[in-house]
């Protein structure tokens, strides 16, 4: 045995495939827990949930690749994303693409879809295929004298042939049933490690451990309206992760160590995803605000001022903030006047007067900044904004540029 082979971590067949201290996860699986109820029950629109997806789906896609050491620019990964994508050319821009139709796929399985071992390869043929299989047979374990090495210090996967069929036979009989007694987010994180661990696959096998936690998460009620992107944590915290995957290897499986870090991460995706979800409620609140009380103005002038009022708005409830310049150029179409800029600038300090916006001077004094105040509706009655109406001065051209 050569100084290189003494070196490498030989992969042990675990004698149980679910060993963790209770009580040392307690309070990390609690918190997970938590988290995902407060982002399953909070009310939000169809649309809403679609396009927070698009997003979660690309920030998975770009994790899950990006561990692996994949580049690509956003650019890139934006072609990868859609349906039909442009003509990719690198490997990582095709493995981009193959991640982002295996977890749309993953999303449309049933629910009772049983995990065996013909899902797994189906899963890996997805994710490697049209990118890794020149050199990695899709959906096919290794064979006799096929092993893989990976990780800092380097782990050596199950034996190709004989053991890596057996352990991937053994990890699949423990998910349909030791597995079952247990809480089901520590199902889909032991799998997650213990797939990984015995990497099956010549290549892949992190991006396949991923998708499948990303498939058992889905069926403990993150479904497609609600998926969370582990791999973007994962990708974020990648020391930590690696970490805990080695440091779980180093104990004999035992799996505290990996269950603390990536409980860890279910909650903070949750809610990271629930605070996306509670701004689109926010600005829903804002929106409908904004309709009813504008649109309550009686005569024809009123109403033509109201109603660039509202687009103003809604400008900046989508942008959040924006430079003065960047909105002068972007309403130019809304101001059929003489003079659009003192219009604009007329309009801006009518909404500052009535708090629904707030404006400050950049740091380099070359400008200012625009910003929407998303609690007016909160604070504003109806009352006090036609008072405020009422009461504002006219012709008011200066304002906030005299800051």
């Amino acid at each position: 045995m050569s100084f290189y082979d003494s070196m490498i971590v030989r992969y042990e067949l675990p004698r149980d495939w679910i060993v963790y201290d209770k009580a040392a996860i307690f309070d990390e699986l609690m918190a997970a827990k938590a988290a995902m109820l407060a982002l399953t029950q909070i009310p939000y629109q169809r649309s809403w949930a679609d396009e927070l997806q698009k997003v979660q789906l690309k920030r998975e896609v770009a994790g899950t690749s990006r561990i692996e050491g994949a580049e690509f620019t956003e650019k890139e990964l934006d072609a990868a994303m859609r349906e039909t994508p442009a003509q990719l050319e690198t490997r990582s821009q095709k493995q981009a693409a193959a991640a982002v139709q295996t977890y749309r796929w993953i999303a449309q399985l049933p629910a009772d879809r049983p995990l065996d071992e013909a899902l797994i390869c189906e899963v890996h043929r997805r994710l490697v295929h049209n990118c890794d299989d020149d050199h990695c047979a899709p959906g096919q374990l290794r064979t006799r004298d096929q092993n893989v090495t990976f990780g800092a210090p380097r782990h050596r996967g199950a034996e190709g042939g004989e053991e890596c069929t057996t352990a991937l036979q053994s990890l699949v009989q423990a998910a349909r049933g030791a597995y079952r007694e247990h809480d089901p987010l520590i199902q889909a994180l032991a799998l997650h490690y213990h797939f990984a661990a015995m990497h099956p696959f010549l290549d892949g096998n992190g991006r396949t451990a991923r998708a499948l936690e990303a498939l058992m998460l889905q069926r403990t009620g993150l479904r497609d309206t609600l998926f969370i992107a582990m791999s973007n944590y994962y990708y974020e915290q990648k020391t930590g992760y690696l970490n805990a995957l080695n440091e779980t290897r180093a104990a004999g499986h035992d799996l505290t160590l990996f269950l603390k870090f990536a409980l860890r991460g279910i909650e903070s995706q949750c809610r990271r995803l629930f605070e996306e979800i509670r701004l689109q409620v926010i600005k829903a609140l804002y929106r409908n605000t904004v309709t009813d009380l504008f649109g309550r103005m009686k005569s024809p002038r009123k109403r033509v001022v109201s109603g660039r009022h509202v687009q103003l708005l809604n400008l900046l409830l989508d942008e959040e903030e924006m430079t003065l310049a960047a909105l002068t150029e972007r309403t130019r179409h809304i101001f059929n006047v003489s003079n659009p800029y003192k219009a604009l600038i007329r309009d801006l300090n009518y909404l500052i007067g009535l708090e629904a916006i707030s404006a400050k001077a950049l740091p380099d004094k070359t400008g200012f900044l625009l910003s929407i105040n998303l609690n007016w509706p909160t604070k504003i009655t109806e009352t006090e904004f036609f008072r405020r109406t009422k009461e504002m001065p006219k012709g008011k051209v200066y304002g906030f540029l005299s800051l």
